[in-house]
């Protein structure tokens, strides 16, 4: 028997409907679908370098998070709010503190 206290807590609306797999994403067909460069690039699973640039809540996050789930990498968030200069200045190597 589960108490009030025990439920899990309920998700932000934007969670519940946030795209799961990219298929889902509304728009840029012609770059995220199936014949599209970034579809074809999670099809053979080899990411190439990219910028997703956009307005705040446009859903570039909710893309790298896809494209990093499509290809079994690790997504590692980083946007200007929360990055600062001097980490941006030195090499990124996100296996250095995950694969330990």
């Amino acid at each position: 028997m589960t108490t009030l206290f025990e439920k899990e807590t309920p998700h932000p609306l934007a969670d519940l409907l946030r795209p799961q797999r990219l298929a889902d994403v509304v728009g840029q067909n012609h770059l995220l679908g199936p014949d599209g460069p970034v579809g074809r690039m999670v099809a053979s699973r080899q990411l190439a370098s990219m910028i997703l640039w956009g307005p705040p809540g446009c859903g570039k996050t909710t893309i790298a998070r896809l494209l990093a789930h499509g290809t079994d990498l690790v997504f590692e968030p980083s946007t200007k709010s929360t990055a600062s200069t001097a980490p941006s200045r030195t090499p990124f190597c996100p296996m250095s503190k995950t694969a330990r």
